[in-house]
C-alpha cells in the first residue's frame, strides 16, 4: 500500500518574464519535488514550461516511491528541490528523482537546489566528526545529476565539493531591488552580524553605495550568541542586517538589541534561507526587528502568518533566468555583472 504525499496539480503556463524575453528552450523539462512546490510552480511559470507529471510518494512505512509518468529520454531536465526540513527525507527525494531520470535516459540532469542543506558541515569541526557537506555532493553526483544549480551556499568552497559542474548564484541582486523600494537609498548602513559575514555584508554595502559596520560577538555554544561590541557608527542610521541563513535567530535578534542600543534609528534583517528552527520565529516577532525579510527558498510555514515582522521575497526569476540561461548554454555569470 502508498500513502501519496502530493499529487501532481495542473499548471498554469501563460506567465510572463521580469528579467528577459524567452528565448526557446531545448528540450527542457522540469520535475518537481515536494520541498517546495510553491516556488518550483512559480519557476515553471517564469520558463513558461509545465512541471513533469510525477508520482513522489510514500509507502506505509515512510520509504520514498518515485515515478516519472512521462517521456524524459534524450531531454535537459532540471529537477527543483530544496534540502530543507525535513533534510533527509527531502535529500532522498532529489537522490530518487535523480536516479530515476538518470534510468529513463535523460540526456542531462541539473539538480536545482534553491537552499542546500548540510551547508554548514563543511569541515571538521572536532576529531571524529563528518564533513556531510561533500557526503551529500558525493550523493547527488553519484545518483546521476551531471549539474547543480544552488543560490547562496553557506561557505563557497562547497562548490569545489562536487565533480561536476556547480553554479552558486546570489540573491543579492533581489535584495537590493527590495532595499531600495522599501528603503531607498538615503542613511543606510549595512551590518554584518558577525566577523565570518563580512564579504556577504561588504558585496551588498558596495552594490547600494551604503557604509557598513560589523557586530562583534562571541558564540559560548551551538545555538546561541553573546553580542559583545558595533564596529563602526550606528547612531541615528537605518540599519540592515545581512546573512545567508537564520536558523534559530538568536544572532539576528541579539545583534538587534545591540544596534538598538548604539541608537539605531532602524533595523531590519534580510537573509536568503529562512531555516527557523524552534522558537525562532517568536523569538523574531518579541525583537526590536522592524522586519526579517527571507527568500522563498524554503517552502513558507504556517507560523510566517502569525509573525508580523517577517516577510518573503521571491527568487524564482532569478533561479528561472538561470536555468534558461544553462539550458541554452548562455553565460550564467553575467546575471551579476
Amino acid at each position: 500500500m502508498q500513502q501519496v504525499i502530493r499529487a501532481e496539480r495542473p499548471h498554469n503556463t501563460h506567465a510572463s518574464r521580469s528579467m528577459t524575453d524567452m528565448s526557446e528552450t531545448r528540450g527542457m523539462k522540469l520535475l518537481a519535488g515536494n520541498s517546495n512546490r510553491e516556488l518550483a510552480d512559480k519557476i515553471a511559470e517564469y520558463v513558461q514550461l509545465p512541471l513533469i507529471k510525477a508520482q513522489v510518494r510514500r509507502f506505509a512505512d515512510m520509504e520514498v516511491s518515485v515515478e516519472i509518468q512521462e517521456n524524459v529520454r534524450g531531454e535537459d531536465i532540471f529537477v527543483i528541490q530544496s534540502t530543507s526540513f525535513p533534510a533527509n527525507d527531502n535529500a532522498m527525494e532529489l537522490l530518487l528523482m535523480i536516479d530515476a531520470l538518470k534510468r529513463a535516459s535523460a540526456r542531462r540532469i541539473t539538480a536545482v537546489i534553491p537552499y542546500f542543506g548540510y551547508a554548514r558541515q563543511d569541515r571538521k569541526a572536532g576529531p571524529r566528526t563528518p564533513i556531510s557537506a561533500k557526503l551529500l555532493a558525493n550523493l547527488i553526483t553519484e545518483a546521476g545529476a551531471s549539474r547543480v544549480l544552488t543560490v547562496d551556499l553557506h561557505a563557497g568552497q562547497i562548490q569545489g565539493f562536487f565533480d561536476i559542474p556547480t553554479d552558486n548564484l546570489f540573491a543579492a541582486p533581489v535584495i537590493v531591488k527590495d532595499i531600495l523600494e522599501h528603503m531607498g537609498p538615503d542613511n543606510l548602513m549595512i551590518i554584518s552580524p558577525d566577523v565570518g559575514g563580512v564579504v556577504r555584508a561588504r558585496a551588498l554595502a558596495k552594490r547600494l553605495g551604503a557604509d557598513l559596520a560589523i557586530v562583534d560577538k562571541r558564540r559560548e555554544r551551538a545555538g546561541e550568541s553573546e553580542v559583545m561590541n558595533i564596529i563602526g557608527d550606528v547612531s541615528g542610521r537605518s540599519c540592515i542586517l545581512v546573512d545567508d541563513i537564520v536558523d534559530s535567530g538568536g544572532t539576528i535578534c541579539h545583534a538587534a538589541d545591540a544596534l538598538i542600543e548604539k541608537g539605531a534609528k532602524t533595523v531590519c534583517a534580510y537573509a536568503t534561507h529562512g531555516v527557523f528552527s524552534g522558537g525562532a520565529m517568536a523569538r523574531i516577532a518579541r525583537s526590536g526587528l522592524n522586519s526579517m525579510v527571507v527568500t522563498d527558498s524554503i517552502a513558507a510555514r504556517d507560523e510566517m502568518d502569525h509573525c508580523p515582522n517577517i516577510r518573503r521575497i521571491s527568487i524564482a526569476a532569478l533561479i528561472g533566468e538561470a536555468m534558461r540561461r544553462i539550458n541554452n548554454e548562455e553565460s550564467v555569470s553575467s546575471l551579476f555583472d
